[in-house]
């Protein structure tokens, strides 16, 4: 059972709201869910329609059953602070250094610190236990960085552990990278069924497997239904244009013969995008993974429609438990 679900991405396939609606499924039956954001942008807030997500853990959501969404905005500076007071027991020391600007060095300049502190900190909450010993979150998902960092994010701890042969840093790299690199981790990446998201996808699968990391599903995000086949559009564009006039007539449409030319041209258009979005799924069926559509949600992604896409997910059983 992979208990931390990493979810990434091409930018624009809607990644976030993917990682979103998984951790509404995954908290169906009383289950609790952590849902951790670690690029900084509040997405999570704004789909949930609250206001911004602080450092520390908030229930957002109550999923059917009574299960339970706790969101977690992990940023990096705190995560130091965190680690050093656990460490080194700084207290008002790790204070003064944030002051001083000693914090931003470490998060933005030393290489893999801060996604050392942004793994470890969701990976802490993959461990913890409360005082019966249970684990106190079911899951936890993570809205992780796009398809083209995700490795390097989740891989940056073994570069760290080279680095730092003894003490907390070498432990702490290791005990994160025991996580990751475990069962407990699966990967799951969004595409749309276009060529780039999907060579993207193809991509980050590659670089995924050669570092070791679990690679979980593929989830083909925004699926429009098919309308018209090819062959339909080709009966329509030829002896029969004036058939189609007459059936738009005969449904009460003005002008019907005017309308033939641009509806076969939209028709057209989306026999193209059929043929197109079939050969990325052969491309995708190549890569050895189980590949699941999300529909696309027409009127927009509101709130509704995020509880909407999760029976979509919690209708796939038991794929992602």
């Amino acid at each position: 059972m992979s208990r931390l679900q990493v979810v990434s991405g091409k930018g624009g396939t809607g990644k976030t709201t993917v990682a979103a609606a998984l951790a509404l499924a995954l908290a169906t039956e009383g289950k609790r869910t952590l849902l951790v954001e670690v690029e900084g942008r509040q997405g999570i807030a704004q789909l949930f329609e609250t206001e911004a997500l602080p450092y520390e853990e908030r229930k957002i959501a109550v999923a059917s059953g009574r299960g339970e969404v706790y969101a977690l905005a992990i940023d990096a500076e705190r995560a130091l602070l965190d680690y050093l007071q656990m460490f080194y027991k700084l207290g008002s020391a790790g204070r003064a250094l944030k002051k001083i600007g000693a914090i931003d060095f470490a998060t933005t300049i030393a290489p893999g610190v801060r996604d050392v502190l942004l793994t470890g900190k969701a990976c802490e909450a993959v461990r913890r236990r409360d005082k019966q010993g249970r684990f106190a979150y079911d899951y936890v998902v993570m809205d992780a960085p796009p398809t083209g960092r995700i490795t390097r994010f989740l891989n940056v701890n073994d570069e760290v552990a080279g680095l730092a042969k003894i003490g907390p840093i070498h432990n702490q790299a290791q005990a994160v990278m025991r996580v990751l690199k475990s069962p407990e981790t699966a990967v799951h990446l969004v595409t749309l069924l276009e060529e780039m998201p999907v060579q993207e996808t193809a991509d980050g699968i590659a670089e995924l497997r050669a570092a070791g990391l679990r690679v979980g599903k593929v989830i083909v995000n925004m699926v429009r239904p098919h309308l018209l086949d090819e062959a339909a559009v080709r009966a329509a564009a030829g002896d029969r244009r004036a058939e189609v006039a007459g059936a738009l007539g005969a449904a009460g449409v003005s002008a019907p013969a005017e309308l033939v030319g641009p509806l076969l041209e939209q028709a057209a258009e989306h026999a193209q995008r059929v043929e197109l979005e079939r050969e990325q799924r052969a491309v995708l069926a190549k890569l050895g993974l189980p590949a699941y559509e999300l529909p696309l949600i027409g009127e927009g992604m509101d709130l509704a429609g995020l509880y909407r896409l999760a029976g979509e997910l919690r209708e796939l059983g038991e794929v992602f438990a």
